[in-house]
């Protein structure tokens, strides 16, 4: 059985604030003297409801651990330590998504707190042998007049290689905001060339899948998993060739799923829709990239011939330039050839 870590794959959903380590969150916490909550403290499971109890649960943990990433350094450190834990996973290739506002009152500003990422993005790119490039993301619990403002900050830096901004995202609980609202910000970041990956169809099922298809024409879709409820909707993606940027275990956690055998990536799978696996918040859900893949391997029974095809649609879906994605998928095929 082939060790999954030494599997090239690019990691296109993982959160900014989500990706930090427990052990940093506490440190840094302690230095602020922030008591952080019990559960993001123990690192267990959240086996939230799919409610907006459980949501708003789940918003206190993340907005906790916001509160610890208060100056330059700390932000710096966050990347640096996505970049290592990526490599360490067989990552060539991380777009981290961030939304800048959260931290902007802490650094002088939106610029400041975004140029601190992209530089450090290009030092850990460096470092690490992984190449880091941002996504910058909007909230749908902000204006939609601050997502054209994140917009044109993102297309300032817009470009495919190490710290450059390649895609404009929108997050947090789909079941807040007008869809149409944002769609335009995302035409701004189209124009410049981004690619559109917004968060959809987690919480709401495949009218929302298609009303974020129709308003925000995404490339990519952060979830998007329960347009496999209505398959006309899950063709439609497939059709369009709309990847989607899966991520199991944190569904299970949030009561997306109540057991993985629910979870549909056989059938997404099979109606042609490109995927890739992502951690989504490791710091929340405990689970990082390869484990999504392990899922793959023990639940879903995929082959290693599957699971390659799975790191191939990763790297593809990518925003990697193509000597880039010409070297990770090389080494796919080396994964395959060894024993």
């Amino acid at each position: 059985m082939r060790d999954l870590s030494k599997l090239p794959k690019a990691h296109l959903h993982l959160h900014f604030t989500g990706s930090m380590r427990l052990k940093t969150a506490k440190k840094l916490a302690a230095k602020r003297h922030i008591r952080l909550p019990h559960a993001l403290d123990t690192h267990q499971s959240l086996g939230l409801a799919p409610d907006e109890r459980g949501w708003f649960r789940f918003q206190r943990l993340y907005d906790a651990a916001r509160q610890v990433l208060r100056d330059e350094r700390a932000l710096r450190r966050v990347v640096q330590e996505a970049a290592e834990d990526d490599a360490a996973e067989g990552s060539g290739r991380l777009e981290l998504q961030i939304d800048p506002t959260t931290y902007a009152t802490h650094v002088g500003g939106l610029t400041p707190a975004l140029e601190i990422v992209i530089d450090q993005a290009r030092l850990a790119s460096a470092s690490t042998g992984v190449e880091v490039a941002l996504v910058v993301a909007a909230s749908r619990l902000r204006h939609p007049l601050e997502a054209r403002t994140l917009a044109r900050l993102a297309v300032k830096h817009a470009g495919s290689g190490p710290g450059e901004v390649v895609g404009f995202g929108l997050s947090n609980d789909e079941r807040r905001g007008e869809t149409a609202e944002f769609s335009p910000a995302f035409a701004i970041a189209r124009r410049a060339g981004l690619a559109a990956v917004p968060h959809g169809g987690e919480f709401l099922g495949p009218d929302h899948v298609m009303t974020v298809i129709r308003e925000l024409e995404p490339d990519r879709l952060g979830h998007g998993v329960r347009a496999a409820e209505q398959p006309e909707v899950l063709a439609e993606v497939a059709k369009r060739g709309i990847a989607m940027e899966l991520c199991p275990l944190s569904n299970l956690s949030l009561g997306v799923f109540s057991q993985p055998a629910d979870f549909p990536l056989r059938q997404i799978l099979q109606a042609g829709v490109p995927v890739a696996l992502g951690a989504d918040d490791p710091l929340l859900f405990g689970s990082r990239l390869v484990d999504q893949y392990q899922l793959a391997r023990q639940e879903f029974g995929l082959t290693d011939h599957q699971l390659a095809e799975l790191a191939r649609s990763s790297i593809q879906a990518s925003r990697a330039g193509p000597f880039t994605k010409r070297r990770l998928l090389a080494g796919v095929d080396a994964w395959l050839a060894s024993s």
